[in-house]
Formats: C-alpha cells, structure tokens, sequence
C-alpha cells in the first residue's frame, strides 16, 4: 500500500561510479527532459515514480554499491514509495541474466549502449537531433567530455571491454560542435575522459588523432581550461604534449593509470610495457612539458605478485613522485584473462601493501605541496565549505586532487566558477590554503 503521494512523470536518476557514467547518464537526462519528463539527479525526496539506476561493475567494491542501491530501491518499490524501478550502465550489461532471476522487482534491465530500447520502455521517442546534449549533474562550469567509448585493449585484469565493448571514437567535428555548445552554457572546463584517450581516432582516421582533436578544442572561445583523463602508457602519442605547450588552456595534468611499477608483473597484466620504459616516458614527459603534474592508479596484489614485485613498485613510486596516486586492491573478474589464474595474494596482504604505497605517496605529496607555498596559482572556484571558498589549480581534478582553500573575510570575495589569482600560504597533504592576489 502506498504510503506517500508520488509525482507522476518525475524520474529519479541514480549514478553510480566513474565519470563515463556521469557522462552517460547526463545524455539519458537530455533525453528523458526533452519527452517531458521531471529528472532529478539523486534527488534529496523519494517522491519519484519513477527511479533508474546507472551501474557500475568495475570491481568487486563497486559491484556491491551497485546491488545494494537497486535493493534499496527494490525495497522501496515493494513499499509503495516507488512505482518503477529500472536499472541499466554496466553492471547491468554484464550481469543481466542473473539479475533479472535475483532482483524480480526491477521493472527492466538495459546495458551500456541500450538508452534508445530504455526510452521505448518509457513509451518515450529517442531523438537522435539531440546525440551529444547533456543536462549537466557537474557545476556549470566545468563537465566530463567523453571522446570515445570502449577499450580494444588486452589489459589481463580489466572487464572493462566485456561491458562497454569495443573502442569507437566521436569524429572530431562532433566533438567541437559540443564543446561550443557547453561553452555557451557558461562550461568554461572540460574534462577529457574515454577508457583510453590515446587510442582515440584509430578507428575512424587510422592514426592516433587526440594531439588534432585537442588542437581543434583549445579554440573553442570560452574553454579556459582542458584535462586529460585515463590514457594509456604504451604507445602514448607524444604530439599531446606539444599541444600542451602550444595552448595555455590545455592543463599541464595528465591522468595515466600505470597499474605497476614491476616489469614482471606489467608482463603478466598484458600492459605492452616495462617499468623501464614507464620510467623513460614519464622523465620525457617531464621534460618536454616542465611542470606536468602526473596523475596514476596502481593496482596491488594482482595474482603472483610477490614481496619483490611489490618491492619494485613501491621503489619506482618512490623514484617516480607522482603528484597524484590511488591504489585499487586486485579485484578478480569472472570472463578476464587474469580469471584463470589463482586469486593467491591475501586480502589482507592486498590492503596491507596498497596502505603503504598510500603512507609512501601522502608523504611525497605533502612535500610537493610544501614546495607551492609563496608560489602564486591561477584557480577555479567550485563551492563553498564552512567558512572557505574551495577551489582547483590546473593541476587538480574534482573530487581526487588537491583543493586550494581560501577564507572567507569581509574583504575577500570569489563568484563560484571564476578564476582568481591565489598565492598559497600554507599546505598540508593534500590541500592547499591561500590568499586572492
């Protein structure tokens, strides 16, 4: 029996893991405003008649979030307090079967490239004059810009391609075209995401094209700021960085998951690269681009790893001080390559060596920070925290990099989604305190 009155009409849209996601379900809002739907994002009332569930199945932790947020709303459905309950993202692609037999209450399951067979459900038109709108979850100010979906890469530890499927890159004009757009809506960064950047226009102009796309992007009037997301070590197109020096706009960041410091077990995560040659690349980078700031994720215990592999990662971390680190534990996927070999690294011994490359990095981290104070940063504003205006250098991401802080005074005044001049005062592991110039 139904407990509270329901807005009929009115989509809740629930998203879970990584940014492609957030993308994705930015696309699905468009669609669903455009047919007259109300959408809300992770509404603060449960008064939606409607509720859809964007997944995630990267790994194990984030399976889990997945299931336990379609239960609660399954439960809420058997409640009453919601009538339809779908789910779709790559959870969904990937476990569709046995989830349709576990979860009954879930109205309809969709995966990753089923949005126009999920607006058909909801009698609603898919309007294809509308591929590449969004209606942005981000701040105005700066939204994920997906170049390509899927991965053709062989990474032996990653399901990735078993649910986004094969790689197809967004022509370049297309893309131009919906950055214009987002910067006349006041997005002033864009972040450039895919499961690979650096194979982005393979397919479509069989070369490497990310160094001609970020060339064409940079003159959108009005895009300040352009970062670089998830590319790929091997065969990493070095004309990118001259893009870098070439547009003051293209941020001096890039955001390469290197998985391993260990050549032995790169080999064995299929990753086409030796730590040798990582080490090579990232001093090349380094030089070419003076002042980069290198964003990576590793993985520990993936299977065979001993203490010497993990010895080797955690001294090539050590060497290699990255500005930014995350560490996963190794997460073992059904259907992957790594999925024959036994799981023979311990849990605890996973967390373990992941918590002492994170104890290794704050250090590095805190001392790179200590190095910025008197150093004066152009930053974006993204909200206000108590009595601070919080804000981003153009080496910073949202919600995984440092954040620059300033004190809200009588005298001291920012418009959120403004750059500012900020001279850093004092720093401590991961973020920065400051003064407007």
């Amino acid at each position: 029996m139904k407990t509270k009155t329901l807005k009929k009409n009115k989509i809740n849209v629930v998203t879970l893991g990584c940014s492609k996601n957030i993308f994705d379900s930015e696309v699905m809002m468009a669609q669903l405003t455009a047919n007259k739907f109300d959408v809300e994002h992770e509404a603060q009332q449960d008064d939606s008649e409607i509720v859809i569930i964007n997944t995630c199945g990267f790994i194990d932790n984030a399976k889990q979030e997945s299931i336990d947020t379609i239960m609660r709303y399954a439960d809420a459905k058997s409640e009453g307090l919601v009538e339809k309950v779908y789910v779709t993202g790559c959870l969904s692609e990937r476990y569709k079967d046995d989830l349709i037999k576990e979860i009954p209450e879930v109205d309809a399951f969709f995966g990753t490239r089923e949005l126009p067979r999920l607006m058909k459900t909801l009698k609603a038109d898919y309007k294809k004059e509308l591929v590449g709108e969004r209606l942005l979850t981000t701040p105005s100010h700066y939204a994920y810009f997906k170049i390509a979906e899927g991965c053709d890469r062989p990474c032996s530890f990653c399901a990735i391609p078993l649910m986004r499927g094969k790689h197809v890159s967004t022509p370049i004009e297309d893309l131009v075209s919906q950055a214009k757009d987002l910067a006349a809506k006041g997005v002033k960064e864009l972040m450039l995401i895919a499961q690979d950047l650096t194979y982005y226009g393979l397919d479509l102009y069989k070369k490497r094209a990310l160094a001609d796309l970020l060339d064409k992007l940079a003159q959108v009037e009005g895009i300040e700021w352009i970062k670089l997301h998830y590319a790929f070590p091997a065969g990493f197109p070095m004309d990118v960085l001259d893009m870098m020096n070439k547009h003051d706009n293209i941020c001096k960041y890039l955001d390469i998951p290197l998985q391993h410091g260990s050549t032995s077990m790169l080999k064995a995560m299929r990753r086409g690269i030796t730590r040798e040659k990582t080490e090579a690349l990232i001093a090349e980078m380094r030089e070419k681009v003076p002042g980069i700031a290198i964003r990576t994720t590793l993985i520990s215990g993936y299977p065979g790893e001993t203490e010497e592999d993990f010895q080797e990662m955690y001294d090539f971390v050590e060497r290699s001080r990255f500005d930014r680190l995350g560490i996963f534990t190794y997460s073992h996927e059904e259907n992957t390559h790594a999925y024959d070999f036994e799981d023979d690294v311990p849990e605890e011994v996973k967390r373990e060596r992941a918590d002492r490359v994170m104890e290794l990095q704050s250090g590095i981290s805190y001392e790179l920070n200590q190095e910025k104070i008197g150093r004066t940063y152009k930053v974006l504003f993204d909200r206000i925290e108590g009595d601070y205006f919080i804000g981003r250098t153009e080496h910073d991401s949202p919600d995984v990099d440092n954040e620059v802080l300033v004190k809200m005074t009588d005298d001291t005044f920012v418009r959120l989604g403004d750059f500012a001049d900020v001279t850093i005062t004092s720093a401590d592991h991961y973020d920065l305190y400051g003064q407007l110039v």
